[in-house]
C-alpha cells in the first residue's frame, strides 16, 4: 500500500507539471533541513566526552525567539515557525543521541578530533537556520496545499536518497519537516 501510494505521489510529481504560477517546491526546504540533520555529527562530537549536555535550553530558547521574532517579516506565524524550529533542534538530538550511543558502544567510530561549537558548528547552524527560515517564507503556499503531506513525503526520500543518509539521519530528517504543511 505504501509503495503504491510513493508510486503516485512519484508519477504525480514528475509526470504533471505544474504550472508557471505554482508556488516553488519543497526540494530546498528539506535539502537545507538534511544539512542540519547532518551538522548533527559535528555538535556531537564537540561534546562528547566533556561536560557540555545534549540539551542546551538556553540557546535552543536564543534559536526559537530569533526565528520568532523574523518570521512576522516573512508573512509567516510566529508559533508556526517555532513548532518547525523546534522539530530541527528536537531532529539534531536525536542524531547526537544516537551517535553518542554508537561511540559509547564502539569506541573506535568516535571522531578523531572535537570540532569548536562556537566558531566552527554554531555558524553553519545559524546560516542553515537563516535559510530554512527563508524557505518557510517561500513555500508558504505549497506548504498549505492539501498535497504538502504526500509531496513532503516523497521529497524527504529522495533527499534522503540523494544524500546517502543512514537510518538514524534518515529518522531525523523526518522529524525534523514533520511541521512543515500547515493548514493555517
Amino acid at each position: 500500500m505504501r509503495l503504491r501510494v510513493l508510486c503516485a505521489a512519484l508519477l504525480l510529481l514528475v509526470v504533471i507539471p505544474a504550472p508557471a504560477s505554482a508556488s516553488p517546491g519543497l526540494w530546498k526546504l528539506t535539502d537545507l533541513a538534511a544539512q542540519r540533520v547532518q551538522i548533527a555529527d559535528k555538535v556531537a562530537a564537540a561534546k562528547f566526552g566533556t561536560p557540555s549536555p545534549i540539551d542546551d535550553p538556553v540557546r535552543e530558547q536564543q534559536i526559537l525567539d530569533s526565528m520568532a521574532a523574523k518570521a512576522p517579516g516573512l508573512g509567516l506565524d510566529a508559533d508556526g515557525v517555532v513548532r518547525f524550529f523546534r522539530d530541527q533542534i528536537e531532529a539534531n538530538k536525536v542524531v547526537q543521541r544516537g551517535l553518542y550511543a554508537r561511540w559509547t558502544e564502539h569506541p573506535d567510530t568516535r571522531p578523531p578530533g572535537r570540532p569548536d561549537l562556537a566558531t566552527e558548528v554554531r555558524p553553519v547552524i545559524d546560516r542553515l537556520n537563516a535559510g530554512l527560515l527563508a524557505e518557510l517564507g517561500t513555500t508558504r503556499d505549497a506548504r498549505t496545499r492539501r498535497s504538502c503531506d504526500v509531496r513532503l513525503a516523497v521529497t524527504v526520500r529522495l533527499v534522503d536518497a540523494r544524500r546517502g543518509l543512514d537510518r538514524l539521519h534518515s529518522v531525523a530528517l523526518g522529524e525534523s519537516v514533520r511541521s512543515a504543511c500547515s493548514r493555517a
